[in-house]
């Protein structure tokens, strides 16, 4: 939510060409030359967005943006207090029309890129990443925002418009974007129409946010609306793409795991047949086919190549805790990987256990403050597909990870394999290194790519992949 200097604009130009619905109270003339919606953020001249969120209000912080040198106010709720040289932009919802507003307070950059949204409970990041690799084997220079990128999956309105000027102004043609559920609810994509919107599949996530599965589909639909996107992409091996598919909000593509042949899956890559041609990625894991299918069909769409898919393909990069093999020479494999809801952990085990010659060893947890009802149902997936599983902490954030843990384990019943909790999680990923022998394979899921590790607010540095490198590094040969 940074503060982001803008091309000078009057008042009622920046309304007028957003298009929205507002009273202005106070001088259309003044101009402004920054925007954001924190307070304190915030430079001489600048527009100051009054956004209401779950737990604050920035209406609260007028007064402060005011300090700070806001000339102008976006609200939805006329205050009288404020002074009278300061211009009150009254709409009904800010935060309905922020997109709107950002988009032409940035001269609406996206009208300038080919934009894609990738929805979905998991995959998103893969199937972004090897999209990319494609579009700029196409001569298309492309950039992605997601996961990777920011704190939020998907930015703020105002940071998300910000980052597309950028882009455009860098010389890129191309964004390929992640967009999650909570960005859709809360209308962070406002003021974007993406060229394509590509659904990779539903599971359970978020019921702390959404409530209920309905809902939580209903916001991922919430993309396929034609004021959102032009074009769908839908994975119908899924039961809520195949509805998405059938009701046809938008013109509708389908892909499926039947439209790849001749399927090899390894370690470090996958391969198959398409349309003629032999894809080859480097990307290890089942769930890579269906990843891949997603943006080859995206591509496709998008007027692609045959030739410039398989290229891109070939050349994408390893994607950071996405089935990432940490290198070592101890005679058995390491994967970390974020799968961190039920269905992503089950897919990511079953695919493991195909490639596994000795025992499969599990070590993940479950977020505190987050959904409870999965860990039980994580617990009963780990303890079903691996040899042996260690339940540890991955972010407790406000809860006790002895309780989550507790949890977890709740959901096995009479396991036939091994089962330890071990609080600390670079002690369980120590302890599983040094259990594993040759031909063994160690998966730690959970937290990916992740930096840190919260516990009661605090923000540790911690890395699956550094954490295992350590342990690898340090372990006693067999």
């Amino acid at each position: 939510m940074s503060r982001h200097p803008i091309s000078s604009i009057t008042i009622n130009d920046l309304v007028v060409a957003s298009g929205v619905s507002a009273s202005i109270h106070g001088d259309t003339s003044i101009c402004i030359s920054g925007i954001s919606q924190d307070s304190r953020s915030l430079h001489k001249g600048d527009l100051f967005c009054c956004v209401r969120g779950d737990t604050f209000d920035g209406h609260e912080y007028a007064s402060e943006a005011i300090t700070n040198g806001a000339v102008a106010l976006l609200v939805d709720k006329h205050d009288d207090s404020v002074p009278v040289e300061i211009v009150q932009i009254e709409v009904a919802d800010v935060r309905a029309v922020l997109g709107n507003v950002a988009a032409a307070a940035f001269e609406f950059p996206a009208r300038s890129l080919m934009l894609v949204g990738i929805t979905g409970t998991n995959g998103k990041t893969t199937t972004a990443a090897i999209l990319q690799s494609i579009l700029n084997a196409s001569g298309r220079s492309t950039e992605v925002i997601g996961t990777l990128s920011g704190v939020h999956t998907t930015p703020e309105a105002i940071d998300a418009h910000a980052l597309l000027r950028k882009f455009l102004d860098a010389g890129t043609r191309a964004v390929v974007m992640e967009v999650s559920s909570h960005a859709l609810v809360q209308n962070r994509v406002g003021g974007l129409v993406f060229d394509v919107a590509v659904f990779t599949n539903l599971s359970q996530d978020h019921l702390d946010f959404h409530g209920t599965q309905e809902d939580y589909f209903a916001a991922k639909a919430k993309l396929f609306d034609p004021s959102r996107a032009r074009k769908g992409v839908v994975n119908i091996d899924d039961s809520h793409g195949r509805r998405l598919n059938d009701a046809q909000p938008i013109a509708m593509t389908p892909f499926s795991r039947d439209d790849a042949d001749d399927v090899t899956v390894a370690i470090g890559h996958v391969g198959f047949r398409w349309r003629g041609i032999a894809i080859e990625v480097p990307i290890g894991g089942d769930f890579t086919v269906i990843n891949t299918l997603a943006a080859i069909t995206t591509a496709d769409l998008l007027g692609v190549s045959l030739e410039d898919i398989r290229i891109g393909c070939a050349s994408v990069a390893s994607v950071p805790g996405r089935f990432e093999v940490v290198p070592n020479d101890a005679g058995f494999d390491v994967i970390v990987d974020f799968a961190h809801t039920p269905e992503g952990l089950d897919g990511l085990l079953r695919g493991v256990r195909n490639l596994t010659q000795g025992k499969l060893i599990a070590v993940f947890g479950c977020g505190g403050d987050r959904d409870v009802a999965k860990r039980p149902r994580m617990g009963s997936i780990a303890a079903a597909l691996a040899d042996e599983v260690i339940v540890t902490s991955d972010n407790p954030r406000g809860e006790k990870p002895e309780m989550i843990i507790s949890s977890i384990i709740s959901g096995i019943s009479e396991p036939a394999t091994t089962v330890r909790a071990i609080v600390n999680r670079a002690e369980a990923i120590e302890s599983a290194i040094n259990t594993a022998r040759r031909g063994d394979i160690v998966v730690i899921a959970g937290k990916g790519h992740e930096k840190t590790q919260e516990i009661n607010g605090v923000l540790t540095p911690f890395n699956d992949i550094e954490v295992a490198t350590v342990a690898l590094q340090n372990r006693k040969g067999d």
